[in-house]
């Protein structure tokens, strides 16, 4: 059973029930997969685990749970990489992450795999709830153990869909154009919104100096460790859910 199949819809009342507990099920393997993490000593993301997270959100909503899309997709006006070109930008984004994992600044990964997710656009539908698990992931395993807090920082970013979607675009225009995505604006507001979990207050978000925002900075990064590879013809930026 494909619901969206069945009724066309995503607003239908047996769509968003399920949604609802598809997302407390992704929420449960969440937490539980930064705990085998932490207990194994294996400190890194996989293609598995993202997978994993996407089949929670969208099993029995959509076709391909848990896969990487077979199809063109479209996200407003943007049109994410072509289906054949998926697996090779998923295998250098994983790379990425995890070359850089011990020296990363932990808001600064969590925010490059937010914003690459949502670019790469891997699934066919769920890619933005992937992602925010995901960043979440990065930042808890970094931490070394669950972040306390609520609402959690998935929650949060949804509630500031628009400043969320306006950064992540910052991010696509500019790695368009310059072959390096500028995540300032993103790295502002997940601080602040992380610091909302964390303390139960709400916080400006931190443009011009992120690295101050961000209650768990520990180190820097060279970017150099986590540029994509633009490919010629990728296309204009995403605005993804």
């Amino acid at each position: 059973m494909i619901i969206f199949e069945i009724t066309g819809r995503e607003d239908s009342p047996a769509y968003r029930d399920l949604e609802v507990s598809n997302g407390e099920r992704q929420f449960d393997f969440l937490r539980s997969t930064v705990a085998a993490s932490l207990a194994l000593k294996r400190p890194f993301i996989s293609q598995h685990l993202l997978k994993a997270l996407n089949f929670h959100a969208i099993a029995c909503l959509h076709t391909s749970a848990g896969e990487f899309r077979p199809c063109e997709v479209t996200v407003g006006a943007y049109r994410p990489p072509s289906p054949h070109r998926v697996q090779a930008q998923m295998d250098d984004f994983i790379n990425q992450v995890n070359r850089a994992w011990e020296t990363a600044d932990p808001v600064f990964l969590a925010c490059y795999v937010l914003w690459r997710l949502n670019y790469i656009h891997p699934f066919i539908n769920g890619n933005g709830r992937t992602a925010r698990a995901a960043c979440l992931f990065v930042l808890c395993v970094k931490a070394g153990g669950w972040l306390s807090g609520e609402p959690i920082l998935p929650d949060l970013l949804k509630r500031e869909r628009a400043n969320y979607v306006a950064a992540l675009q910052v991010a696509d225009r500019t790695f368009e154009a310059t072959g390096d995505a500028d995540l300032r604006l993103l790295h502002g507001l997940v601080a602040s919104l992380l610091y909302e979990q964390l303390n139960g207050v709400r916080d400006e978000p931190q443009v011009d100096e992120p690295a101050a925002a961000a209650p768990v900075v520990e180190n820097n990064i060279d970017p150099e460790e986590i540029r994509p590879r633009r490919e010629p013809d990728d296309n204009d930026a995403a605005v993804q859910e």
